[in-house]
């Protein structure tokens, strides 16, 4: 969505105008009957949203799972001790760091209740103890502090994702509202499948305009080229995953000490790069966020008050085709509805088996794909032990003990990853084309409408996509898609034998068949699973979008039973005017 720039009226006001708009289509009792009250209960709690995003502080959220340096990042960041480090999962909250000219900690408990507390209240050893005589748990620390950089932005320290499953909602609730992100890796654990599912799954759907992903702890790495093979990992899988994410490679650790002058670990003959590399960050957090943090807070704000009036849209849409009908024709509908469905859902049954036999044929040709890629890794495995004209080894025998293994790894799982999602985008179309099918023959989410414009297809295209994946509860993503379980077994097992660089090779090629094997093995599972997922999706789909089309008739009915059908014309004419001046209004905004 570019940023389109008014002379006369700012962005802020325009979401005003809009949310006066909606207010006022919502408090009209009349519109209001038509609507239906939980749909109009669902427009003021986007409207409260709308409010609470628009007038909260910018909000910049760490994540990561835990032993990731993210506490001391931020400390490092504010260049005083401020988030609690080391502590463990038992002691771990939710800190919201914010700006306030006297320092301060509260303990904010789940009953609403605050706690006071002094700043060596929040280390682990103390922390616990205090916890233990709280009548209730501790929702978050509210720790405010004078560092000059928290006038311009709120920063969230999140529990380690994957360790406290209780705190999961809460991460998820500040990650909806968050505006930028930081995600703090390890050097030493170079992105587990943990990570990577998280990133896929929670972040990359947000499309936040700001992704920072950290590479922590870069000085425990000994030497330059160690760091130049991590940092080349991290950037690959990120890309992948992120497309728009920035990747730096820093020690919280070390900055925090050079800015407290505290001792500083050993340089190795890394230190200017990640010195660097901090300074970049932080370079970037001012340019790119605290001068443009109004811009991308706008543009969030925006796609929610876009996403609100498309909602309005389609539903007077359906209820003003309703309105043209007398009760006989609405029951006459119902009828008709009902059999569509019941055609639909034979249709939907003879579509079941092509999307079989599509995935069926996607299996065999990913198995096709993998026994070419294995054949040309054994031969990039036999080329490993080559020597040069004085019968020196090409590769040194440090380099293959180090990284023969992970280069291994590493390439069997980009191979099976990339023939899954190149299919999955495939199976991703099937779904969306029935889904759009579907929508066509029930009749409901029609956007032809004679006031309409080219930026109104855009809102309800939109729209429509945003419904499609909302209803879509089974993901085509797990575990077994990022990685292949069985092969992981055998590398497993093979990382546990001597590691000689003639060992290494002669066992890996020793291996070499049954690595294949579980791997086409893995292919046939995890595309069974993809199967059974896509035909859940399209069960579900049919399900949303038959219950869409039964609840805008039944709605229809309860209103031409309370109101006449003028008093219904004029209603849903006065909400098109107000939905309409709202969409006009969005129009200065384009993607």
């Amino acid at each position: 969505m570019a940023m389109y720039s008014d002379p006369n009226r700012s962005a802020a006001e325009d979401i005003a105008a809009i949310r006066s708009k909606m207010r006022e289509l919502a408090e009209d009792k009349e519109i209001a009957e038509v609507l239906g009250s939980e749909f109009i209960g669902e427009l003021k709690s986007w409207d409260t949203a709308v409010m609470k995003r628009s007038s909260e502080p910018f909000t910049l959220v760490i994540l990561g799972e835990f032993k990731r340096g993210k506490s001391t990042i931020i400390n490092a960041l504010l260049g005083k001790e401020l988030a609690p480090s080391n502590v463990s999962p038992e002691t771990y909250t939710i800190n919201e760091i914010s700006y306030d000219p006297i320092p301060k900690v509260e303990a904010v408990l789940e009953n609403g209740d605050r706690r006071i507390l002094t700043f060596r209240d929040i280390t682990r050893d103390r922390l616990k103890i205090k916890m233990r005589l709280y009548p209730s748990k501790i929702a978050h620390l509210d720790i405010r502090d004078n560092a000059e950089i928290l006038k311009e932005m709120r920063i969230v320290d999140t529990p380690g994702l994957s360790d406290l499953e209780d705190l999961d909602k809460q991460v998820t609730e500040y990650l909806v509202n968050a505006d930028a992100i930081m995600y703090a890796t390890s050097s030493l654990l170079p992105f587990s499948e943990s990570e990577q599912i998280y990133l896929a799954s929670h972040i990359q759907p947000q499309r936040f305009g700001m992704l920072y992903v950290l590479v922590n702890m870069i000085d425990a790495l000994q030497n330059r080229s160690d760091v130049d093979k991590i940092m080349r990992r991290f950037k690959s899988i990120s890309g992948r995953i992120v497309p728009n994410a920035i990747v730096y490679g820093i020690s919280g650790q070390d900055e925090f000490m050079r800015k407290t002058g505290g001792h500083r670990p050993p340089d190795k003959g890394t230190r200017e790069f990640y010195e660097t590399q901090f300074l970049k960050f932080e370079l970037s957090l001012k340019r790119d966020i605290v001068m443009q943090k109004d811009v991308i807070r706008t543009k969030r704000v925006l796609t929610m008050v876009e996403n609100m009036v498309g909602e309005t849209y389609s539903k007077l849409r359906m209820l003003a085709d309703m309105a043209e009908m007398d009760m006989r024709a609405i029951e006459n509908k119902t009828a008709e509805f009902d059999e569509q469905c019941g055609q639909l859902a034979k249709a939907l049954d003879e579509a079941k088996p092509k999307l079989q036999l599509s995935i069926t044929e996607m299996q065999q040709e990913a198995e096709k794909w993998m026994y070419e890629f294995f054949a040309k890794l054994r031969q990039s495995m036999l080329e490993c032990r080559q020597k040069d004209e004085n019968g020196e080894d090409i590769f040194p025998a440090e380099e293959i003990e180090k990284y023969f293994y992970s280069y291994l790894m590493e390439k069997v799982g980009e191979a099976y990853r990339t023939c899954i999602e190149h299919h999955r985008r495939r199976i991703d179309r099937f779904v969306e084309d029935v889904s759009r099918d579907l929508s066509r023959k029930l009749g409901i989410r029609e956007i032809e409408s004679g006031r309409q414009s080219a930026d109104t297809g855009r809102l309800m295209r939109s729209m429509n996509t945003n419904v499609t994946r909302s209803v879509m509860s089974v993901k085509l993503f797990g575990t077994s898609e990022t990685f292949p379980p069985a092969a992981m077994s055998t590398f497993s097992s093979l990382l546990k034998k001597p590691k000689k660089q003639t060992d290494i090779i002669d066992i890996a090629l020793e291996n070499y068949d049954e690595i294949r094997i579980n791997i086409v093995n893995d292919i046939k599972n995890v595309y069974k699973d993809l199967e059974t997922k896509a035909l859940q999706q399209l069960d579900e789909i049919y399900r949303h979008q038959t219950d869409a089309g039964r609840e805008a008739i039944n709605q229809a009915r309860q209103v031409f039973v309370s109101l006449d059908e003028s008093t219904v014309s004029a209603a849903i004419e006065r909400a098109d005017r107000l939905v309409g001046e709202c969409i006009d209004i969005l129009e200065n905004y384009p993607e």
